[in-house]
């Protein structure tokens, strides 16, 4: 019989049957063998003569079984990287969970591969084509359905911008998306980024584009609202495929993450759903690293860039919610 001995163990196998066979009194048996008495005591209460497990019966977790339940279940209905997963849990579950103890936390529930959590489809997927490489600059817009507030009596959008190369992201919510408005976000969102614009990607829509007419598609006038406020900054206008979403995927991913949100929260008031998405877009730039940026935020990759080539940039971008509201 093999048994496997503590490295600190006093005892033999041997000692503690004879132990437990003795009558002879603790203080006579550790005297004899010159161990405590608590030793004695400790193998005359036991039947076998093998060491007993040292792991806890109880795992030192800072989150409860409850707020477990919860992590778990936002895991497999978000399907949140687990950095992403960490700054939610932080924020509105516990905020001294850390990352390792809610890495183990996804192993022990059988959740900790993000693969396997997302729905499989039949047949060969096609290969994904990653975006090329830009200094900042290259910024991808486009225009989102909001759901309609208990009072507003009617539904408004949600512009988004996000830069190619830092990820870093500028919202506004208007309560039109005609061209006149989105050029005047456009301008807006010129003053408001950190570093100097030069290109715009954009889809088809009227607001962004002439390209398509009752005629159908045609070469773009260059007269639009939108592209004679590219013009005025020496912006190049690019748009995307048509009927090919994907060529401005980088936003729509985005997009993607605001439509979990209006999914798994409930508002009130207009009021309500503007502080919400102010605050994710907060959260999103100054505090959720991406495996894209090797996961640093976007405020992080912002700064690198700027020690790297300050002429790309018009101002310093600092740690505050200001530049991103």
């Amino acid at each position: 019989m093999n048994i496997c001995l503590h490295a600190n163990a006093t005892t033999t196998p041997k000692t503690r049957h004879y132990i437990q066979t003795s009558n002879q009194s603790v203080t006579q048996l550790a005297d004899e063998l010159g161990v405590s008495e608590d030793t004695i005591r400790r193998w005359k209460g036991r039947d076998g003569v093998a060491d007993s497990s040292h792991t806890p019966h109880r795992l030192q977790t800072t989150l409860t079984p409850a707020q477990e339940t919860v992590v778990v279940e936002r895991r497999k209905t978000l399907l949140l990287p687990l950095d992403d997963l960490l700054v939610v849990t932080r924020e509105f579950i516990h905020c001294e969970v850390s990352r390792s103890g809610l890495d183990r936390c996804l192993r022990r529930h059988g959740v900790s591969n993000l693969k396997a959590l997302m729905p499989q489809e039949e047949g060969a997927k096609p290969p994904v084509k990653s975006f090329k490489d830009y200094a900042p600059g290259f910024v991808h817009v486009d225009v989102k359905y909001l759901p309609q507030m208990p009072d507003q009596d009617q539904r408004t959008y949600l512009f988004a911008a996000i830069d190619r190369a830092t990820r870093w992201v500028y919202v506004e919510i208007l309560k039109d998306k005609s061209a006149t408005t989105a050029a005047a976000f456009f301008k807006r969102l010129i003053d408001k980024a950190p570093f100097k614009i030069t290109r715009v990607l954009t889809d088809n829509g009227k607001e962004f584009t002439d390209r398509f007419c009752a005629t159908g598609e045609r070469q773009p006038t260059g007269t639009h609202t939108f592209d004679r406020v590219c013009a005025d900054n020496r912006i190049a206008h690019r748009l995307t495929k048509p009927r090919s979403p994907q060529t401005n995927g980088m936003v729509e991913r985005f997009n993607g993450r605001i439509a979990d949100i209006l999914r798994t929260h409930r508002f009130d008031s207009a009021a309500s759903l503007q502080a919400t998405l102010k605050r994710f877009v907060y959260l999103y730039n100054h505090h959720i690293p991406q495996k894209n940026l090797h996961h640093k935020t976007p405020l992080q990759t912002l700064q690198q860039w700027y020690a790297q080539q300050p002429q790309l940039f018009k101002k310093i971008h600092r740690n505050h919610p200001g530049p991103d509201i």
